[in-house]
């Protein structure tokens, strides 16, 4: 049988979309090209114009701390970029403890002149911290990078790379040493500001001039003074008061004591943080909560997304692991509670990914109340126009780079602390302390812009995801198809459902052969390549690509290697049904 003729058939290392500068997501459009992608064979690795940007440094990144390595570093150093010296000295420090030896230093790098570090161009915030380290030991520098999510943006790192070759991105010792002023932009220093309903594209190209570039970077009507505008109506996003699709302006003129989706007394976007990931958000809050309850290990319960795990294990004490995610273990935790061991918190997902397992929340809040342990759900699958997760969490996490966006184009992360929890008061006077906003001032912009449309989004996905679901379900080659609706979990998912909520976009498949699995894959016609929640359908052997090195560990858990996520998007139903069918019909008779 000849291969079939795809539309979506992009060239292999292409971003995800096509020609998208700050793309979250990159084509790996065959079975062979994901292996050979893992395995480093040059045919993938050479044609990489981007990656998920936790796992693949933007080019943009990398040219920025090559010419900070070479300006600052000694010979056979790199670095590794950070929005701030605090989160630089966190790498180091992660650094030094998994190798005592090396050499491991921060520099930072601020704007040049008074004049930009005034109160006009606060709001951008161009500002580094590289870490210089010995180049033989990027992979460690690497691991701190994947893990936090809290290395600059590739927008970030163009805007300041722009800056540093002008010379007006420089060490704070030499401050007083220059002498060049970089005046702000006049439409800066005015008190109003326009609509951002009005966005237009931002200009490219390369300016001499400091001030034109801003000008012309951002776009003439982008006015970044509405920046914290833009993040206002994020977070009231998140926090559940917009139920329906809405501009900027409205967002902002909504009552912000209006919480119909959230169901918490008191709840406001007060409590909901902005972070420059949603890894960053689980992250950070791993971090706090070691502060909030001492050192204490975590309990991971329920097949998680790889970081949250690898975070739990590598900084702090550890942490207990309940891969299943079962009543059964549920039952274990409760007896080591009942002996007297204590943890810190119980970090879940609602459902779990890839498995789209649904975690018994009820039981798990219980069981925290009895013996003072937070409860950190991570909402980022289920999302809240869907689920509501709050009233049983100490902390929500979720990844604003997915479906709250869907352009694949941003990345971002939110968190929610739920002000009726036992621990809230405590909770929030530590992140009242610790909070610092590191979502760069752009990014912050397109994510508004992008989540306008998120709440028609969600119902449209939700509907195209259940037909998948039958189609994928009647064939006799597909071995299990995992999503909520059909998980035995569901009644779990329910209990959290909100009364107009579905199911989520999000499945995975697994079949009989592995030779079904790949031709089915490879006659797919969606885009293929990593992360989820895109406003297009997006395919990926999901374990192969994030679990390569411990394939057999996944497989102890019930995660097979060959699974197929799936994360659908706006199509149309009928060509989108059909496109299954298409690959479910290609895979070859026994």
């Amino acid at each position: 049988m000849s291969p079939m003729v795809l539309e979506n058939d992009v060239e292999v290392g292409e971003s995800l979309p096509p020609a998208t500068e700050h793309a979250v997501s990159v084509s790996l459009p065959t079975w062979r090209a994901n292996v050979g992608y893992e395995e480093g064979e040059e045919w993938v690795i050479s044609k990489m114009k981007t990656g998920y940007p936790r796992f693949f440094i933007h080019k943009q990144i990398q040219a920025f701390a090559a010419a900070i390595a070479e300006k600052h570093g000694r010979p056979e150093e790199s670095a590794m970029l950070f929005p701030t010296h605090a989160i630089a000295s966190r790498c180091r420090d992660f650094f030094i403890r998994l190798a005592p030896d090396a050499q491991v230093r921060i520099v930072d790098l601020v704007p040049a002149a008074a004049k930009a570090r005034s109160e006009e161009l606060l709001m951008i915030s161009p500002q580094v911290s590289a870490v210089l380290f010995p180049q033989d030991r990027f992979s460690i520098a690497k691991q701190f990078w994947q893990h936090s999510g809290d290395g600059v943006s590739s927008r970030r790192a163009e805007y300041c790379h722009h800056l540093f070759r002008q010379g007006l991105l420089i060490e704070p010792s030499s401050l007083d040493q220059s002498p060049r002023v970089c005046k702000g932009p006049r439409r800066y220093q005015k008190k109003t500001s326009i609509d951002l309903d009005s966005l237009q594209s931002s200009a490219n190209g390369e300016v001499q001039d400091p001030d034109q570039f801003v000008e012309e970077r951002f776009g003439r009507n982008l006015d970044l003074s509405m920046t914290k505008n833009a993040k206002l109506a994020v977070r009231r996003r998140i926090a559940g008061s917009l139920t329906a699709d809405v501009g900027l302006t409205e967002a902002l003129s909504l009552d912000s004591d209006k919480t119909r989706t959230r169901h918490v007394a008191d709840f406001s976007e007060d409590d909901v943080y902005l972070y420059p990931t949603g890894m960053s958000a689980i992250f950070n809050t791993h971090r706090n909560l070691l502060k909030a309850k001492g050192q204490r290990r975590a309990i991971v319960y329920g097949f998680p997304y790889i970081d949250t795990l690898k975070i739990t294990e590598k900084f702090g004490p550890g942490s207990l692991f309940y891969g299943f995610g079962s009543e059964e273990e549920l039952d274990d935790l409760e007896k080591r509670l009942q002996s007297g061991e204590r943890y810190m918190a119980l970090f879940t997902e609602f459902p779990t990914n890839p498995l789209l397992r649904s975690p018994n929340l009820e039981r798990i809040r219980n069981l925290a109340d009895k013996y003072d342990l937070c409860v950190v759900v991570d909402e980022t699958v289920g999302n809240f126009i869907n689920v509501n997760v709050l009233p049983f969490a100490d902390v929500v996490v979720s990844s604003l780079t997915k479906v709250f966006s869907g352009d694949s184009n941003v990345m971002g992360g939110g968190l929610v602390l739920n002000p009726k929890a036992k621990s809230y008061q405590h909770l929030k006077q530590i992140w009242n302390d610790d909070y610092v906003d590191n979502h760069w001032c752009e990014d912050g912009i397109f994510l508004e812009r992008n989540s306008r449309d998120f709440v028609s989004r969600i119902d449209r996905i939700g509907i195209n995801a259940e037909a998948i679901v039958d189609v994928l379900s009647a064939h006799p080659r597909v071995k299990q198809v995992n999503y909520p609706k059909t998980s035995p979990t569901r009644h779990n998912y329910d209990k959290c459902r909100n009364p107009n909520g579905g199911y989520g976009g999000l499945l995975s498949a697994t079949f009989y052969r592995r030779e079904d699995a790949i031709a089915f894959f490879d006659n797919l016609d969606t885009v293929k390549g990593p992360s989820l929640g895109t406003n297009f359908t997006l395919s990926s052997p999901y374990v192969i690509l994030a679990h390569y090195a411990e394939l057999d560990w996944c497989a102890s858990w019930g995660v097979e290697a060959d699974l197929i996520r799936f994360s659908v998007g706006l199509e149309d139903t009928a060509k989108l049904v059909e496109t299954f069918k298409h690959a479910l019909e290609a895979i070859p008779p026994h």
